[in-house]
């Protein structure tokens, strides 16, 4: 994290080391991987409550991902509170009343049949949780100066990849939402300027009768998503 006047680099020897032969290194992936493929993309929500601590100890994970020049330019706004999730539906519902009647050209919408989406977003009402992610255009100092932040989409992108493996971990199902442009979002959980909301996640436990598109099950082959050099 920036601080100003922290310029010069010190070497902390490795605090932690986590390493495993390599049997061990391959049969824990393994069954890593065979858990991610039981995440879901879920729009289907139960009335069942997830504790707040859950909910902190998976955004704190997130806290700990890689970013450019370690300057962590991420901050998540947990809401739980029903009034702010109906204004967050009712803005996000305008906005893809607008994407869908004429906003996004003929190929994005035929993309998106497979998955099933429309302007109704119910899943923003009934999960218990919102985690609204926000990416830090700059930082500022604690006498208000402003500094660079570097790789902003890349490291805002891989913590949130990170609270998405959190909450799979917590046994929890969210959902990608990404209404454009979300210009409501900074004021209505008092963010500042500098900040720009880029995801909203849904975050519950799946209703009883939680349906999936059925196209969201063709992953592409490792063939297709991998080349190695020997």
């Amino acid at each position: 994290m920036y601080k100003k006047g922290e310029v010069t680099y010190q070497a902390l020897p490795l605090p932690d080391r986590v390493q495993r032969d390599d049997a061990g290194a391959l049969a824990e992936v393994q069954a890593f991987r065979d858990y991610m493929k039981k995440r879901h993309s879920v729009r289907d929500y139960s009335s069942r409550t997830v504790p707040e601590s859950v909910i902190t100890a998976c955004i704190e994970a997130a806290g700990s991902a890689p970013s450019g020049a370690n300057h962590q330019p991420w901050h998540f706004a947990a809401i739980s509170d029903p009034a702010m999730k109906a204004k967050i539906r009712e803005a996000a519902e305008e906005e893809e009343r607008e994407f869908y009647s004429g906003g996004a050209g003929d190929e994005w919408l035929a993309a998106l049949e497979p998955i099933g989406t429309g302007v109704s977003k119910p899943h923003l009402t009934d999960a218990p949780w919102l985690i609204v992610v926000f990416a830090q255009r700059y930082g500022v100092t604690e006498d208000g100066q402003r500094y660079k932040n570097y790789y902003v989409p890349e490291s805002v992108g891989i913590a949130t990849g990170m609270l998405i493996t959190a909450l799979h971990m917590a046994g929890l199902v969210c959902l990608t939402h990404t209404p454009n442009p979300m210009k409501f979002l900074p004021e209505l959980c008092g963010r500042p300027a500098h900040e720009k909301a880029v995801m909203i996640l849904p975050v519950g436990y799946p209703a009883d009768d939680a349906t999936v598109p059925a196209v969201a099950k063709r992953k592409k082959p490792l063939d297709q998503i991998l080349t190695v050099f020997r």
